[in-house]
């Protein structure tokens, strides 16, 4: 009779509804990559290279088609939550699951031929890379603050261990480390800032935060404005934003340059959904309060990811500052708070994904063993020994330069017309004169390619040392000036000379670097679709205007 009474009694665990076709795109890249990791454990040797490219390709194609059924039940059927309120099931959800989708096949193809020419055996590149999509897929469906965070751990902790996928290479685990220390100290103020938000609102659910705060006049609202800023915090590491960039230099330059491609697309378009499905659907009432702070992120990132990208003679580190120019670009979208700016930054993510895996994919093949050769010199006459893959890189370099005629332009125009409509004109014209100033960085690379390497050019700066390895002197082009002589032209005996240009002799004797086939179609698709959607632009702007049509909020 006791029993009877106790189990009468017990707690019931409520459990909530599953719906299967809102998550299924995450839970295919994560199964994939559980998959692949229980397989290769149960193999005696060590699984092939190619076998896991298979598979990872395979299962990026599986959760695209995953997420053009979902676009198909959304539009048909309209937005909704589930899973308890803890998933967004919408149109802004199913843009971001095919972003992620595609990156993850580009990526899965331009390393394939990065693993095999690094000797990297066994799938831990794919499985790192899907588990990382997964996460990033998570926070575009997140409509919890608490599913964002599980969400950015599971994209940057995967992440982390890919900036070190080549153990041969001491500064891919140098890169790896600095990435993990600051990420682990950006993820803890962002969980500060989630129970701050929790403190001011009494809920994580983002529609329960945004009907709290359209119901209630918060006086004291010391609690909700920190939680607001240490969010903001948070998101400005994971995308490199001014201030918060400090790491992406080192680890762009550090990790394989497939990773640093595919953490400049996914990692940004993961972030960035969240950070637009968290503040312009849920803070949209105390908007007046973090806009000002977005306006100055944007302000920075624009102007300083231009101007240092200028001194840049890496072309790897050039593109870490490229990429936070263009997050200054994607935050005028931000600031903007309108479904026009959510629109143009959701055009603008898909299509810098485009461009910056294609980009990084002509750096994997130029830079050669161990990513030896990304000096801006070792580009000199990349045009003449290998026409096609250097006018692929022009293409792809004057798209995010912003060139008519390419999907870059377009994605610049759209969320400068939208900081305009929302009275943005400072931002707008610091946007532009950023724009300007960084299509100098791109074009120099672009003609670099194109000069003879005999052409002396732009080879930068040059030291001199004495016989004990003292600095003693510059140059600029062929002007001498020692610290110890006013002599020009004519060197002392003693004098030797140290430079960063990379020998004409070196650059002619590489010749024809090899393209892998994989390589080559990543390539092609990234042009192809920088070129043909920036002529015939509509079906991707559709996509992106529907999608925030169909946004919760």
């Amino acid at each position: 009779m006791n029993s009877l009474l106790a189990a009468s009694t017990a707690p019931i665990i409520h459990v909530p509804h599953v719906d299967y076709l809102s998550i299924l795109p995450m839970l295919i890249m994560l199964g994939g990559a559980l998959g692949l990791m229980l397989a290769s454990s149960l193999l005696r040797k060590v699984m092939d290279v190619r076998a896991g490219t298979i598979v990872a390709a395979s299962v990026s194609v599986a959760a695209l088609v995953a997420a053009l059924f979902q676009w198909h039940h959304v539009t048909t059927h309209g937005p909704s939550v589930t899973i308890a309120g803890a998933i967004a099931f919408d149109g802004f959800d199913v843009f971001i699951q095919v972003v992620v989708s595609i990156a993850m096949l580009l990526t899965a193809l331009v390393g394939d031929g990065y693993l095999r020419r690094e000797g990297i055996d066994g799938p831990e590149y794919q499985v790192l890379a899907m588990a990382s999509a997964s996460g990033a897929m998570m926070m575009g469906a997140a409509n919890d603050l608490i599913v964002v965070f599980l969400g950015l751990e599971i994209l940057s902790i995967a992440l982390y261990v890919l900036a070190a996928i080549n153990h041969r290479r001491a500064e891919s685990g140098e890169a790896a480390l600095k990435y993990f220390v600051l990420g682990g100290f950006s993820s803890a103020i962002f969980l500060y800032g989630i129970a701050l938000t929790y403190g001011a609102t009494g809920t994580t659910n983002l529609p329960q935060i945004a009907d709290y705060l359209s119901r209630n006049v918060i006086t004291q609202n010391g609690v909700l404005l920190a939680g607001l800023a240490l969010l903001l915090v948070g998101f400005g590491f994971k995308v490199a934003a001014v201030p918060f960039h400090m790491w992406s230099p080192d680890v762009y330059e550090g990790s394989p340059s497939p990773v640093a491609g595919f953490m400049a697309a996914v990692a940004k378009a993961g972030a960035f959904a969240a950070l637009l499905r968290i503040f312009v659907t849920s803070f949209p009432t105390v908007q007046a309060d973090w806009r000002p702070v977005v306006w100055v992120l944007a302000i920075l990132s624009l102007a300083f990811g231009a101007v240092v990208a200028l001194t840049q003679r890496d072309v790897k580190r050039m593109m870490a500052y490229s990429s936070i120019n263009h997050v200054g670009f994607i935050l005028l979208g931000v600031e903007a708070c309108t479904a026009r700016g959510v629109s143009a930054s959701l055009y603008y993510l898909f299509t810098y994904m485009f461009l910056v895996i294609g980009t990084f994919a002509v750096i994997t093949v130029v830079a050669g063993d161990g990513d030896s050769h990304t000096k801006i010199t070792d580009f000199r006459g990349l045009a003449k020994r290998q026409p096609v893959l250097a006018m692929s890189f022009a293409v792809l370099l004057l798209g995010q330069a912003g060139a008519p005629f390419t999907t870059g332009f377009l994605a610049k125009l759209g969320v400068i017309e939208a900081s305009v409509a929302h009275h943005g004109y400072v931002l707008a014209v610091v946007a532009m004169a950023s724009a300007a100033v960084a299509a100098f960085f791109y074009l120099r690379l672009a003609i670099t390619m194109f000069s003879p390497v005999g052409d002396t050019g732009d080879t930068g700066d040059t030291g001199y040392a004495d016989g004990g390895g003292a600095v003693v002197g510059t140059s600029r082009g062929s002007e001498v000036d020692l610290a110890t002589s006013s002599t020009k032209g004519n060197l002392p005996a003693n004098i030797q000379v140290l430079t960063d240009a990379a020998p004409e002799a070196d650059v002619e004797a590489r010749g024809v670097v090899p393209v892998p086939a994989l390589t080559t179609a990543a390539i092609a698709i990234c042009v192809a679709f920088t070129l043909v959607f920036g002529i015939f632009p509509a079906p991707i702007l559709n996509f992106a205007h529907e999608a925030t049509l169909l946004l919760l909020g």
